[in-house]
């Protein structure tokens, strides 16, 4: 099992660790609702070093990602940001991932960790072709987020970059606690605003101390796993191997937006017929109208008890007090307002679907 290089940190902190991703990870430090209220509310910080960053550089780096990516990369200028998946052959999903454009023919792409080897392999099958420059620098780099509502005013102590000029999904090469050429990105998986910082992974104690002396006024804490599941799921956003994996059609999954019509990528066809055709099932949001909490897995179930549905990701909300979930439901019951049930030991729990996200942020 790898570590990050913070994880003695993380320890001293009292973490509880758990295997995620081929990583010994912090899954929570202080509790997960202390985590996340503190993150909605104020600001926590991520070691989430278990990342995977490649590099895609040359002049056919662009023909290369129109090619494996599902959105149009043409569209991303320098110094943005673009959420993609990399779709199969056979209708599913082989990772989602953020695009960042560092240079006209330089790109980094941020995959999942428990993804890597297989991202890496998959793109460099489909190079052959275009012979760009690939560089794979997961095991060298450090990743920190610094989530929250008071995360831009903490940090600007650390930079001399105006921080709160950074418009969303917009990143800067920068000075960062010290150090010169950090990537800071306003990206994140909480839907609370801040940002990512991007940097050599050797430098990872000493940011992430000065990350929490700079933020102590703020009330910032370290934020584990846990949290950050319990608000990405208020959020409704996917986790792969949970919303997304290798059998799941984007489409189903809420991703035509990101699924581009333009240009020719792999399974385009098939993708952009069934985006006028349309799933016969559909992620969706619900909120349980009784005390209980669903789980991963859970069946989802009509008024009559026939199994509609499953449950992708479910909990305890923090913000709301009250269970929500994720799940894939027959498209004829997915309406806004429909009445369901999750099988909870065996007893109908009744539940109705939400617009996501559950929370406005």
């Amino acid at each position: 099992m790898k570590k990050t290089t913070l994880y003695n940190t993380h320890l001293n902190l009292n973490a509880k660790m758990t295997a995620f991703g081929g990583y010994e990870m912090p899954v929570q430090y202080t509790g997960v609702k202390n985590e996340h209220l503190a993150v909605r509310e104020k600001l926590g910080v991520f070691d989430v070093s278990h990342m995977g960053e490649f590099y895609v550089s040359g002049p056919n780096s662009l023909n290369l990602l129109q090619y494996i990516c599902s959105n149009d990369i043409s569209k991303i200028t320098t110094g943005k940001a673009q959420y993609n998946y990399l779709p199969n052959e056979t209708g599913g999903i082989v990772d989602d991932l953020i695009v960042y454009r560092l240079e006209e023919e330089r790109y980094l792409l941020v995959v999942n960790a428990s993804n890597i080897n297989k991202d890496w392999s998959w793109i460099q099958k489909h190079n052959h072709e275009f012979k760009a420059k690939l560089e794979d620098v997961s095991e060298n780099t450090g990743l920190f987020a610094i989530q929250g509502p008071k995360a831009i005013i903490a940090m600007k102590k650390l930079t001399s970059y105006p921080l709160e000029t950074l418009p969303f999904y917009s990143h800067t090469t920068a000075d960062f606690s010290g150090i010169e050429n950090i990537l800071i990105a306003t990206t994140g998986y909480t839907g609370a605003g801040g940002i990512e910082i991007y940097f050599p992974s050797n430098y990872s104690e000493h940011i992430w101390s000065n990350i929490l002396k700079a933020g102590a006024e703020h009330g910032i804490i370290p934020a584990g796993l846990a949290a950050r599941d319990t608000l990405r799921t208020e959020m409704g956003y996917s986790l792969y191997g949970n919303e997304i994996d290798e059998n799941t059609s984007p489409i189903s999954a809420g991703l035509s937006w990101i699924s581009k019509n333009e240009t020719k990528f792999i399974n385009s066809e098939n993708i952009n017929q069934e985006k006028v055709t349309g799933s016969h099932q559909k992620i969706i949001g619900f909120i349980m109208d009784a005390r209980a909490i669903p789980r991963s897995g859970y069946k989802i179930v009509n008024i009559h008890g026939d199994q509609i549905g499953v449950v992708t990701s479910g909990t305890q909300s923090p913000t709301l007090s009250i269970g929500i979930g994720l799940g894939y439901i027959s498209k004829s019951y997915s309406k806004v307002g429909t009445k369901i049930g999750i099988l909870i030991r065996e007893k109908n729990c009744p539940a109705h679907v939400v617009k996501l996200p559950f929370i406005k942020t």
